[in-house]
């Protein structure tokens, strides 16, 4: 993870969640970051919680993020949730 791009790889799920957020939120700055999920072999709905806290704390530095190659199981989870248009998605 560096400031400005964080190329995920590996499970987030429940039993990375905490982690992930602790070093995600502690690697972004006060300018824009991408969050690559390309690499992400297993997810569930505590990834939602994770990519939220970056949000805030992105937001809480003055910067924000976007999200690259959302995997499929993840947006449908964003949708059944409710909250798909707060995912920052890359165009």
């Amino acid at each position: 993870m560096s400031a400005g791009r964080m190329e995920l790889e590996g499970p987030m799920t429940f039993a990375t969640a905490r982690a992930l957020s602790e070093q995600g939120a502690a690697a972004l700055g006060p300018g824009a970051c991408v969050i690559d999920l390309a690499g992400v072999s297993d997810i569930d709905s505590s990834a939602l919680a994770v990519l939220f806290a970056w949000a805030r704390a992105a937001a809480s530095r003055g910067g924000s993020i976007t999200l690259a190659h959302v995997p499929a199981n993840l947006s449908s989870l964003a949708e059944l949730y409710g909250v798909s248009d707060l995912l920052p998605a890359a165009a």
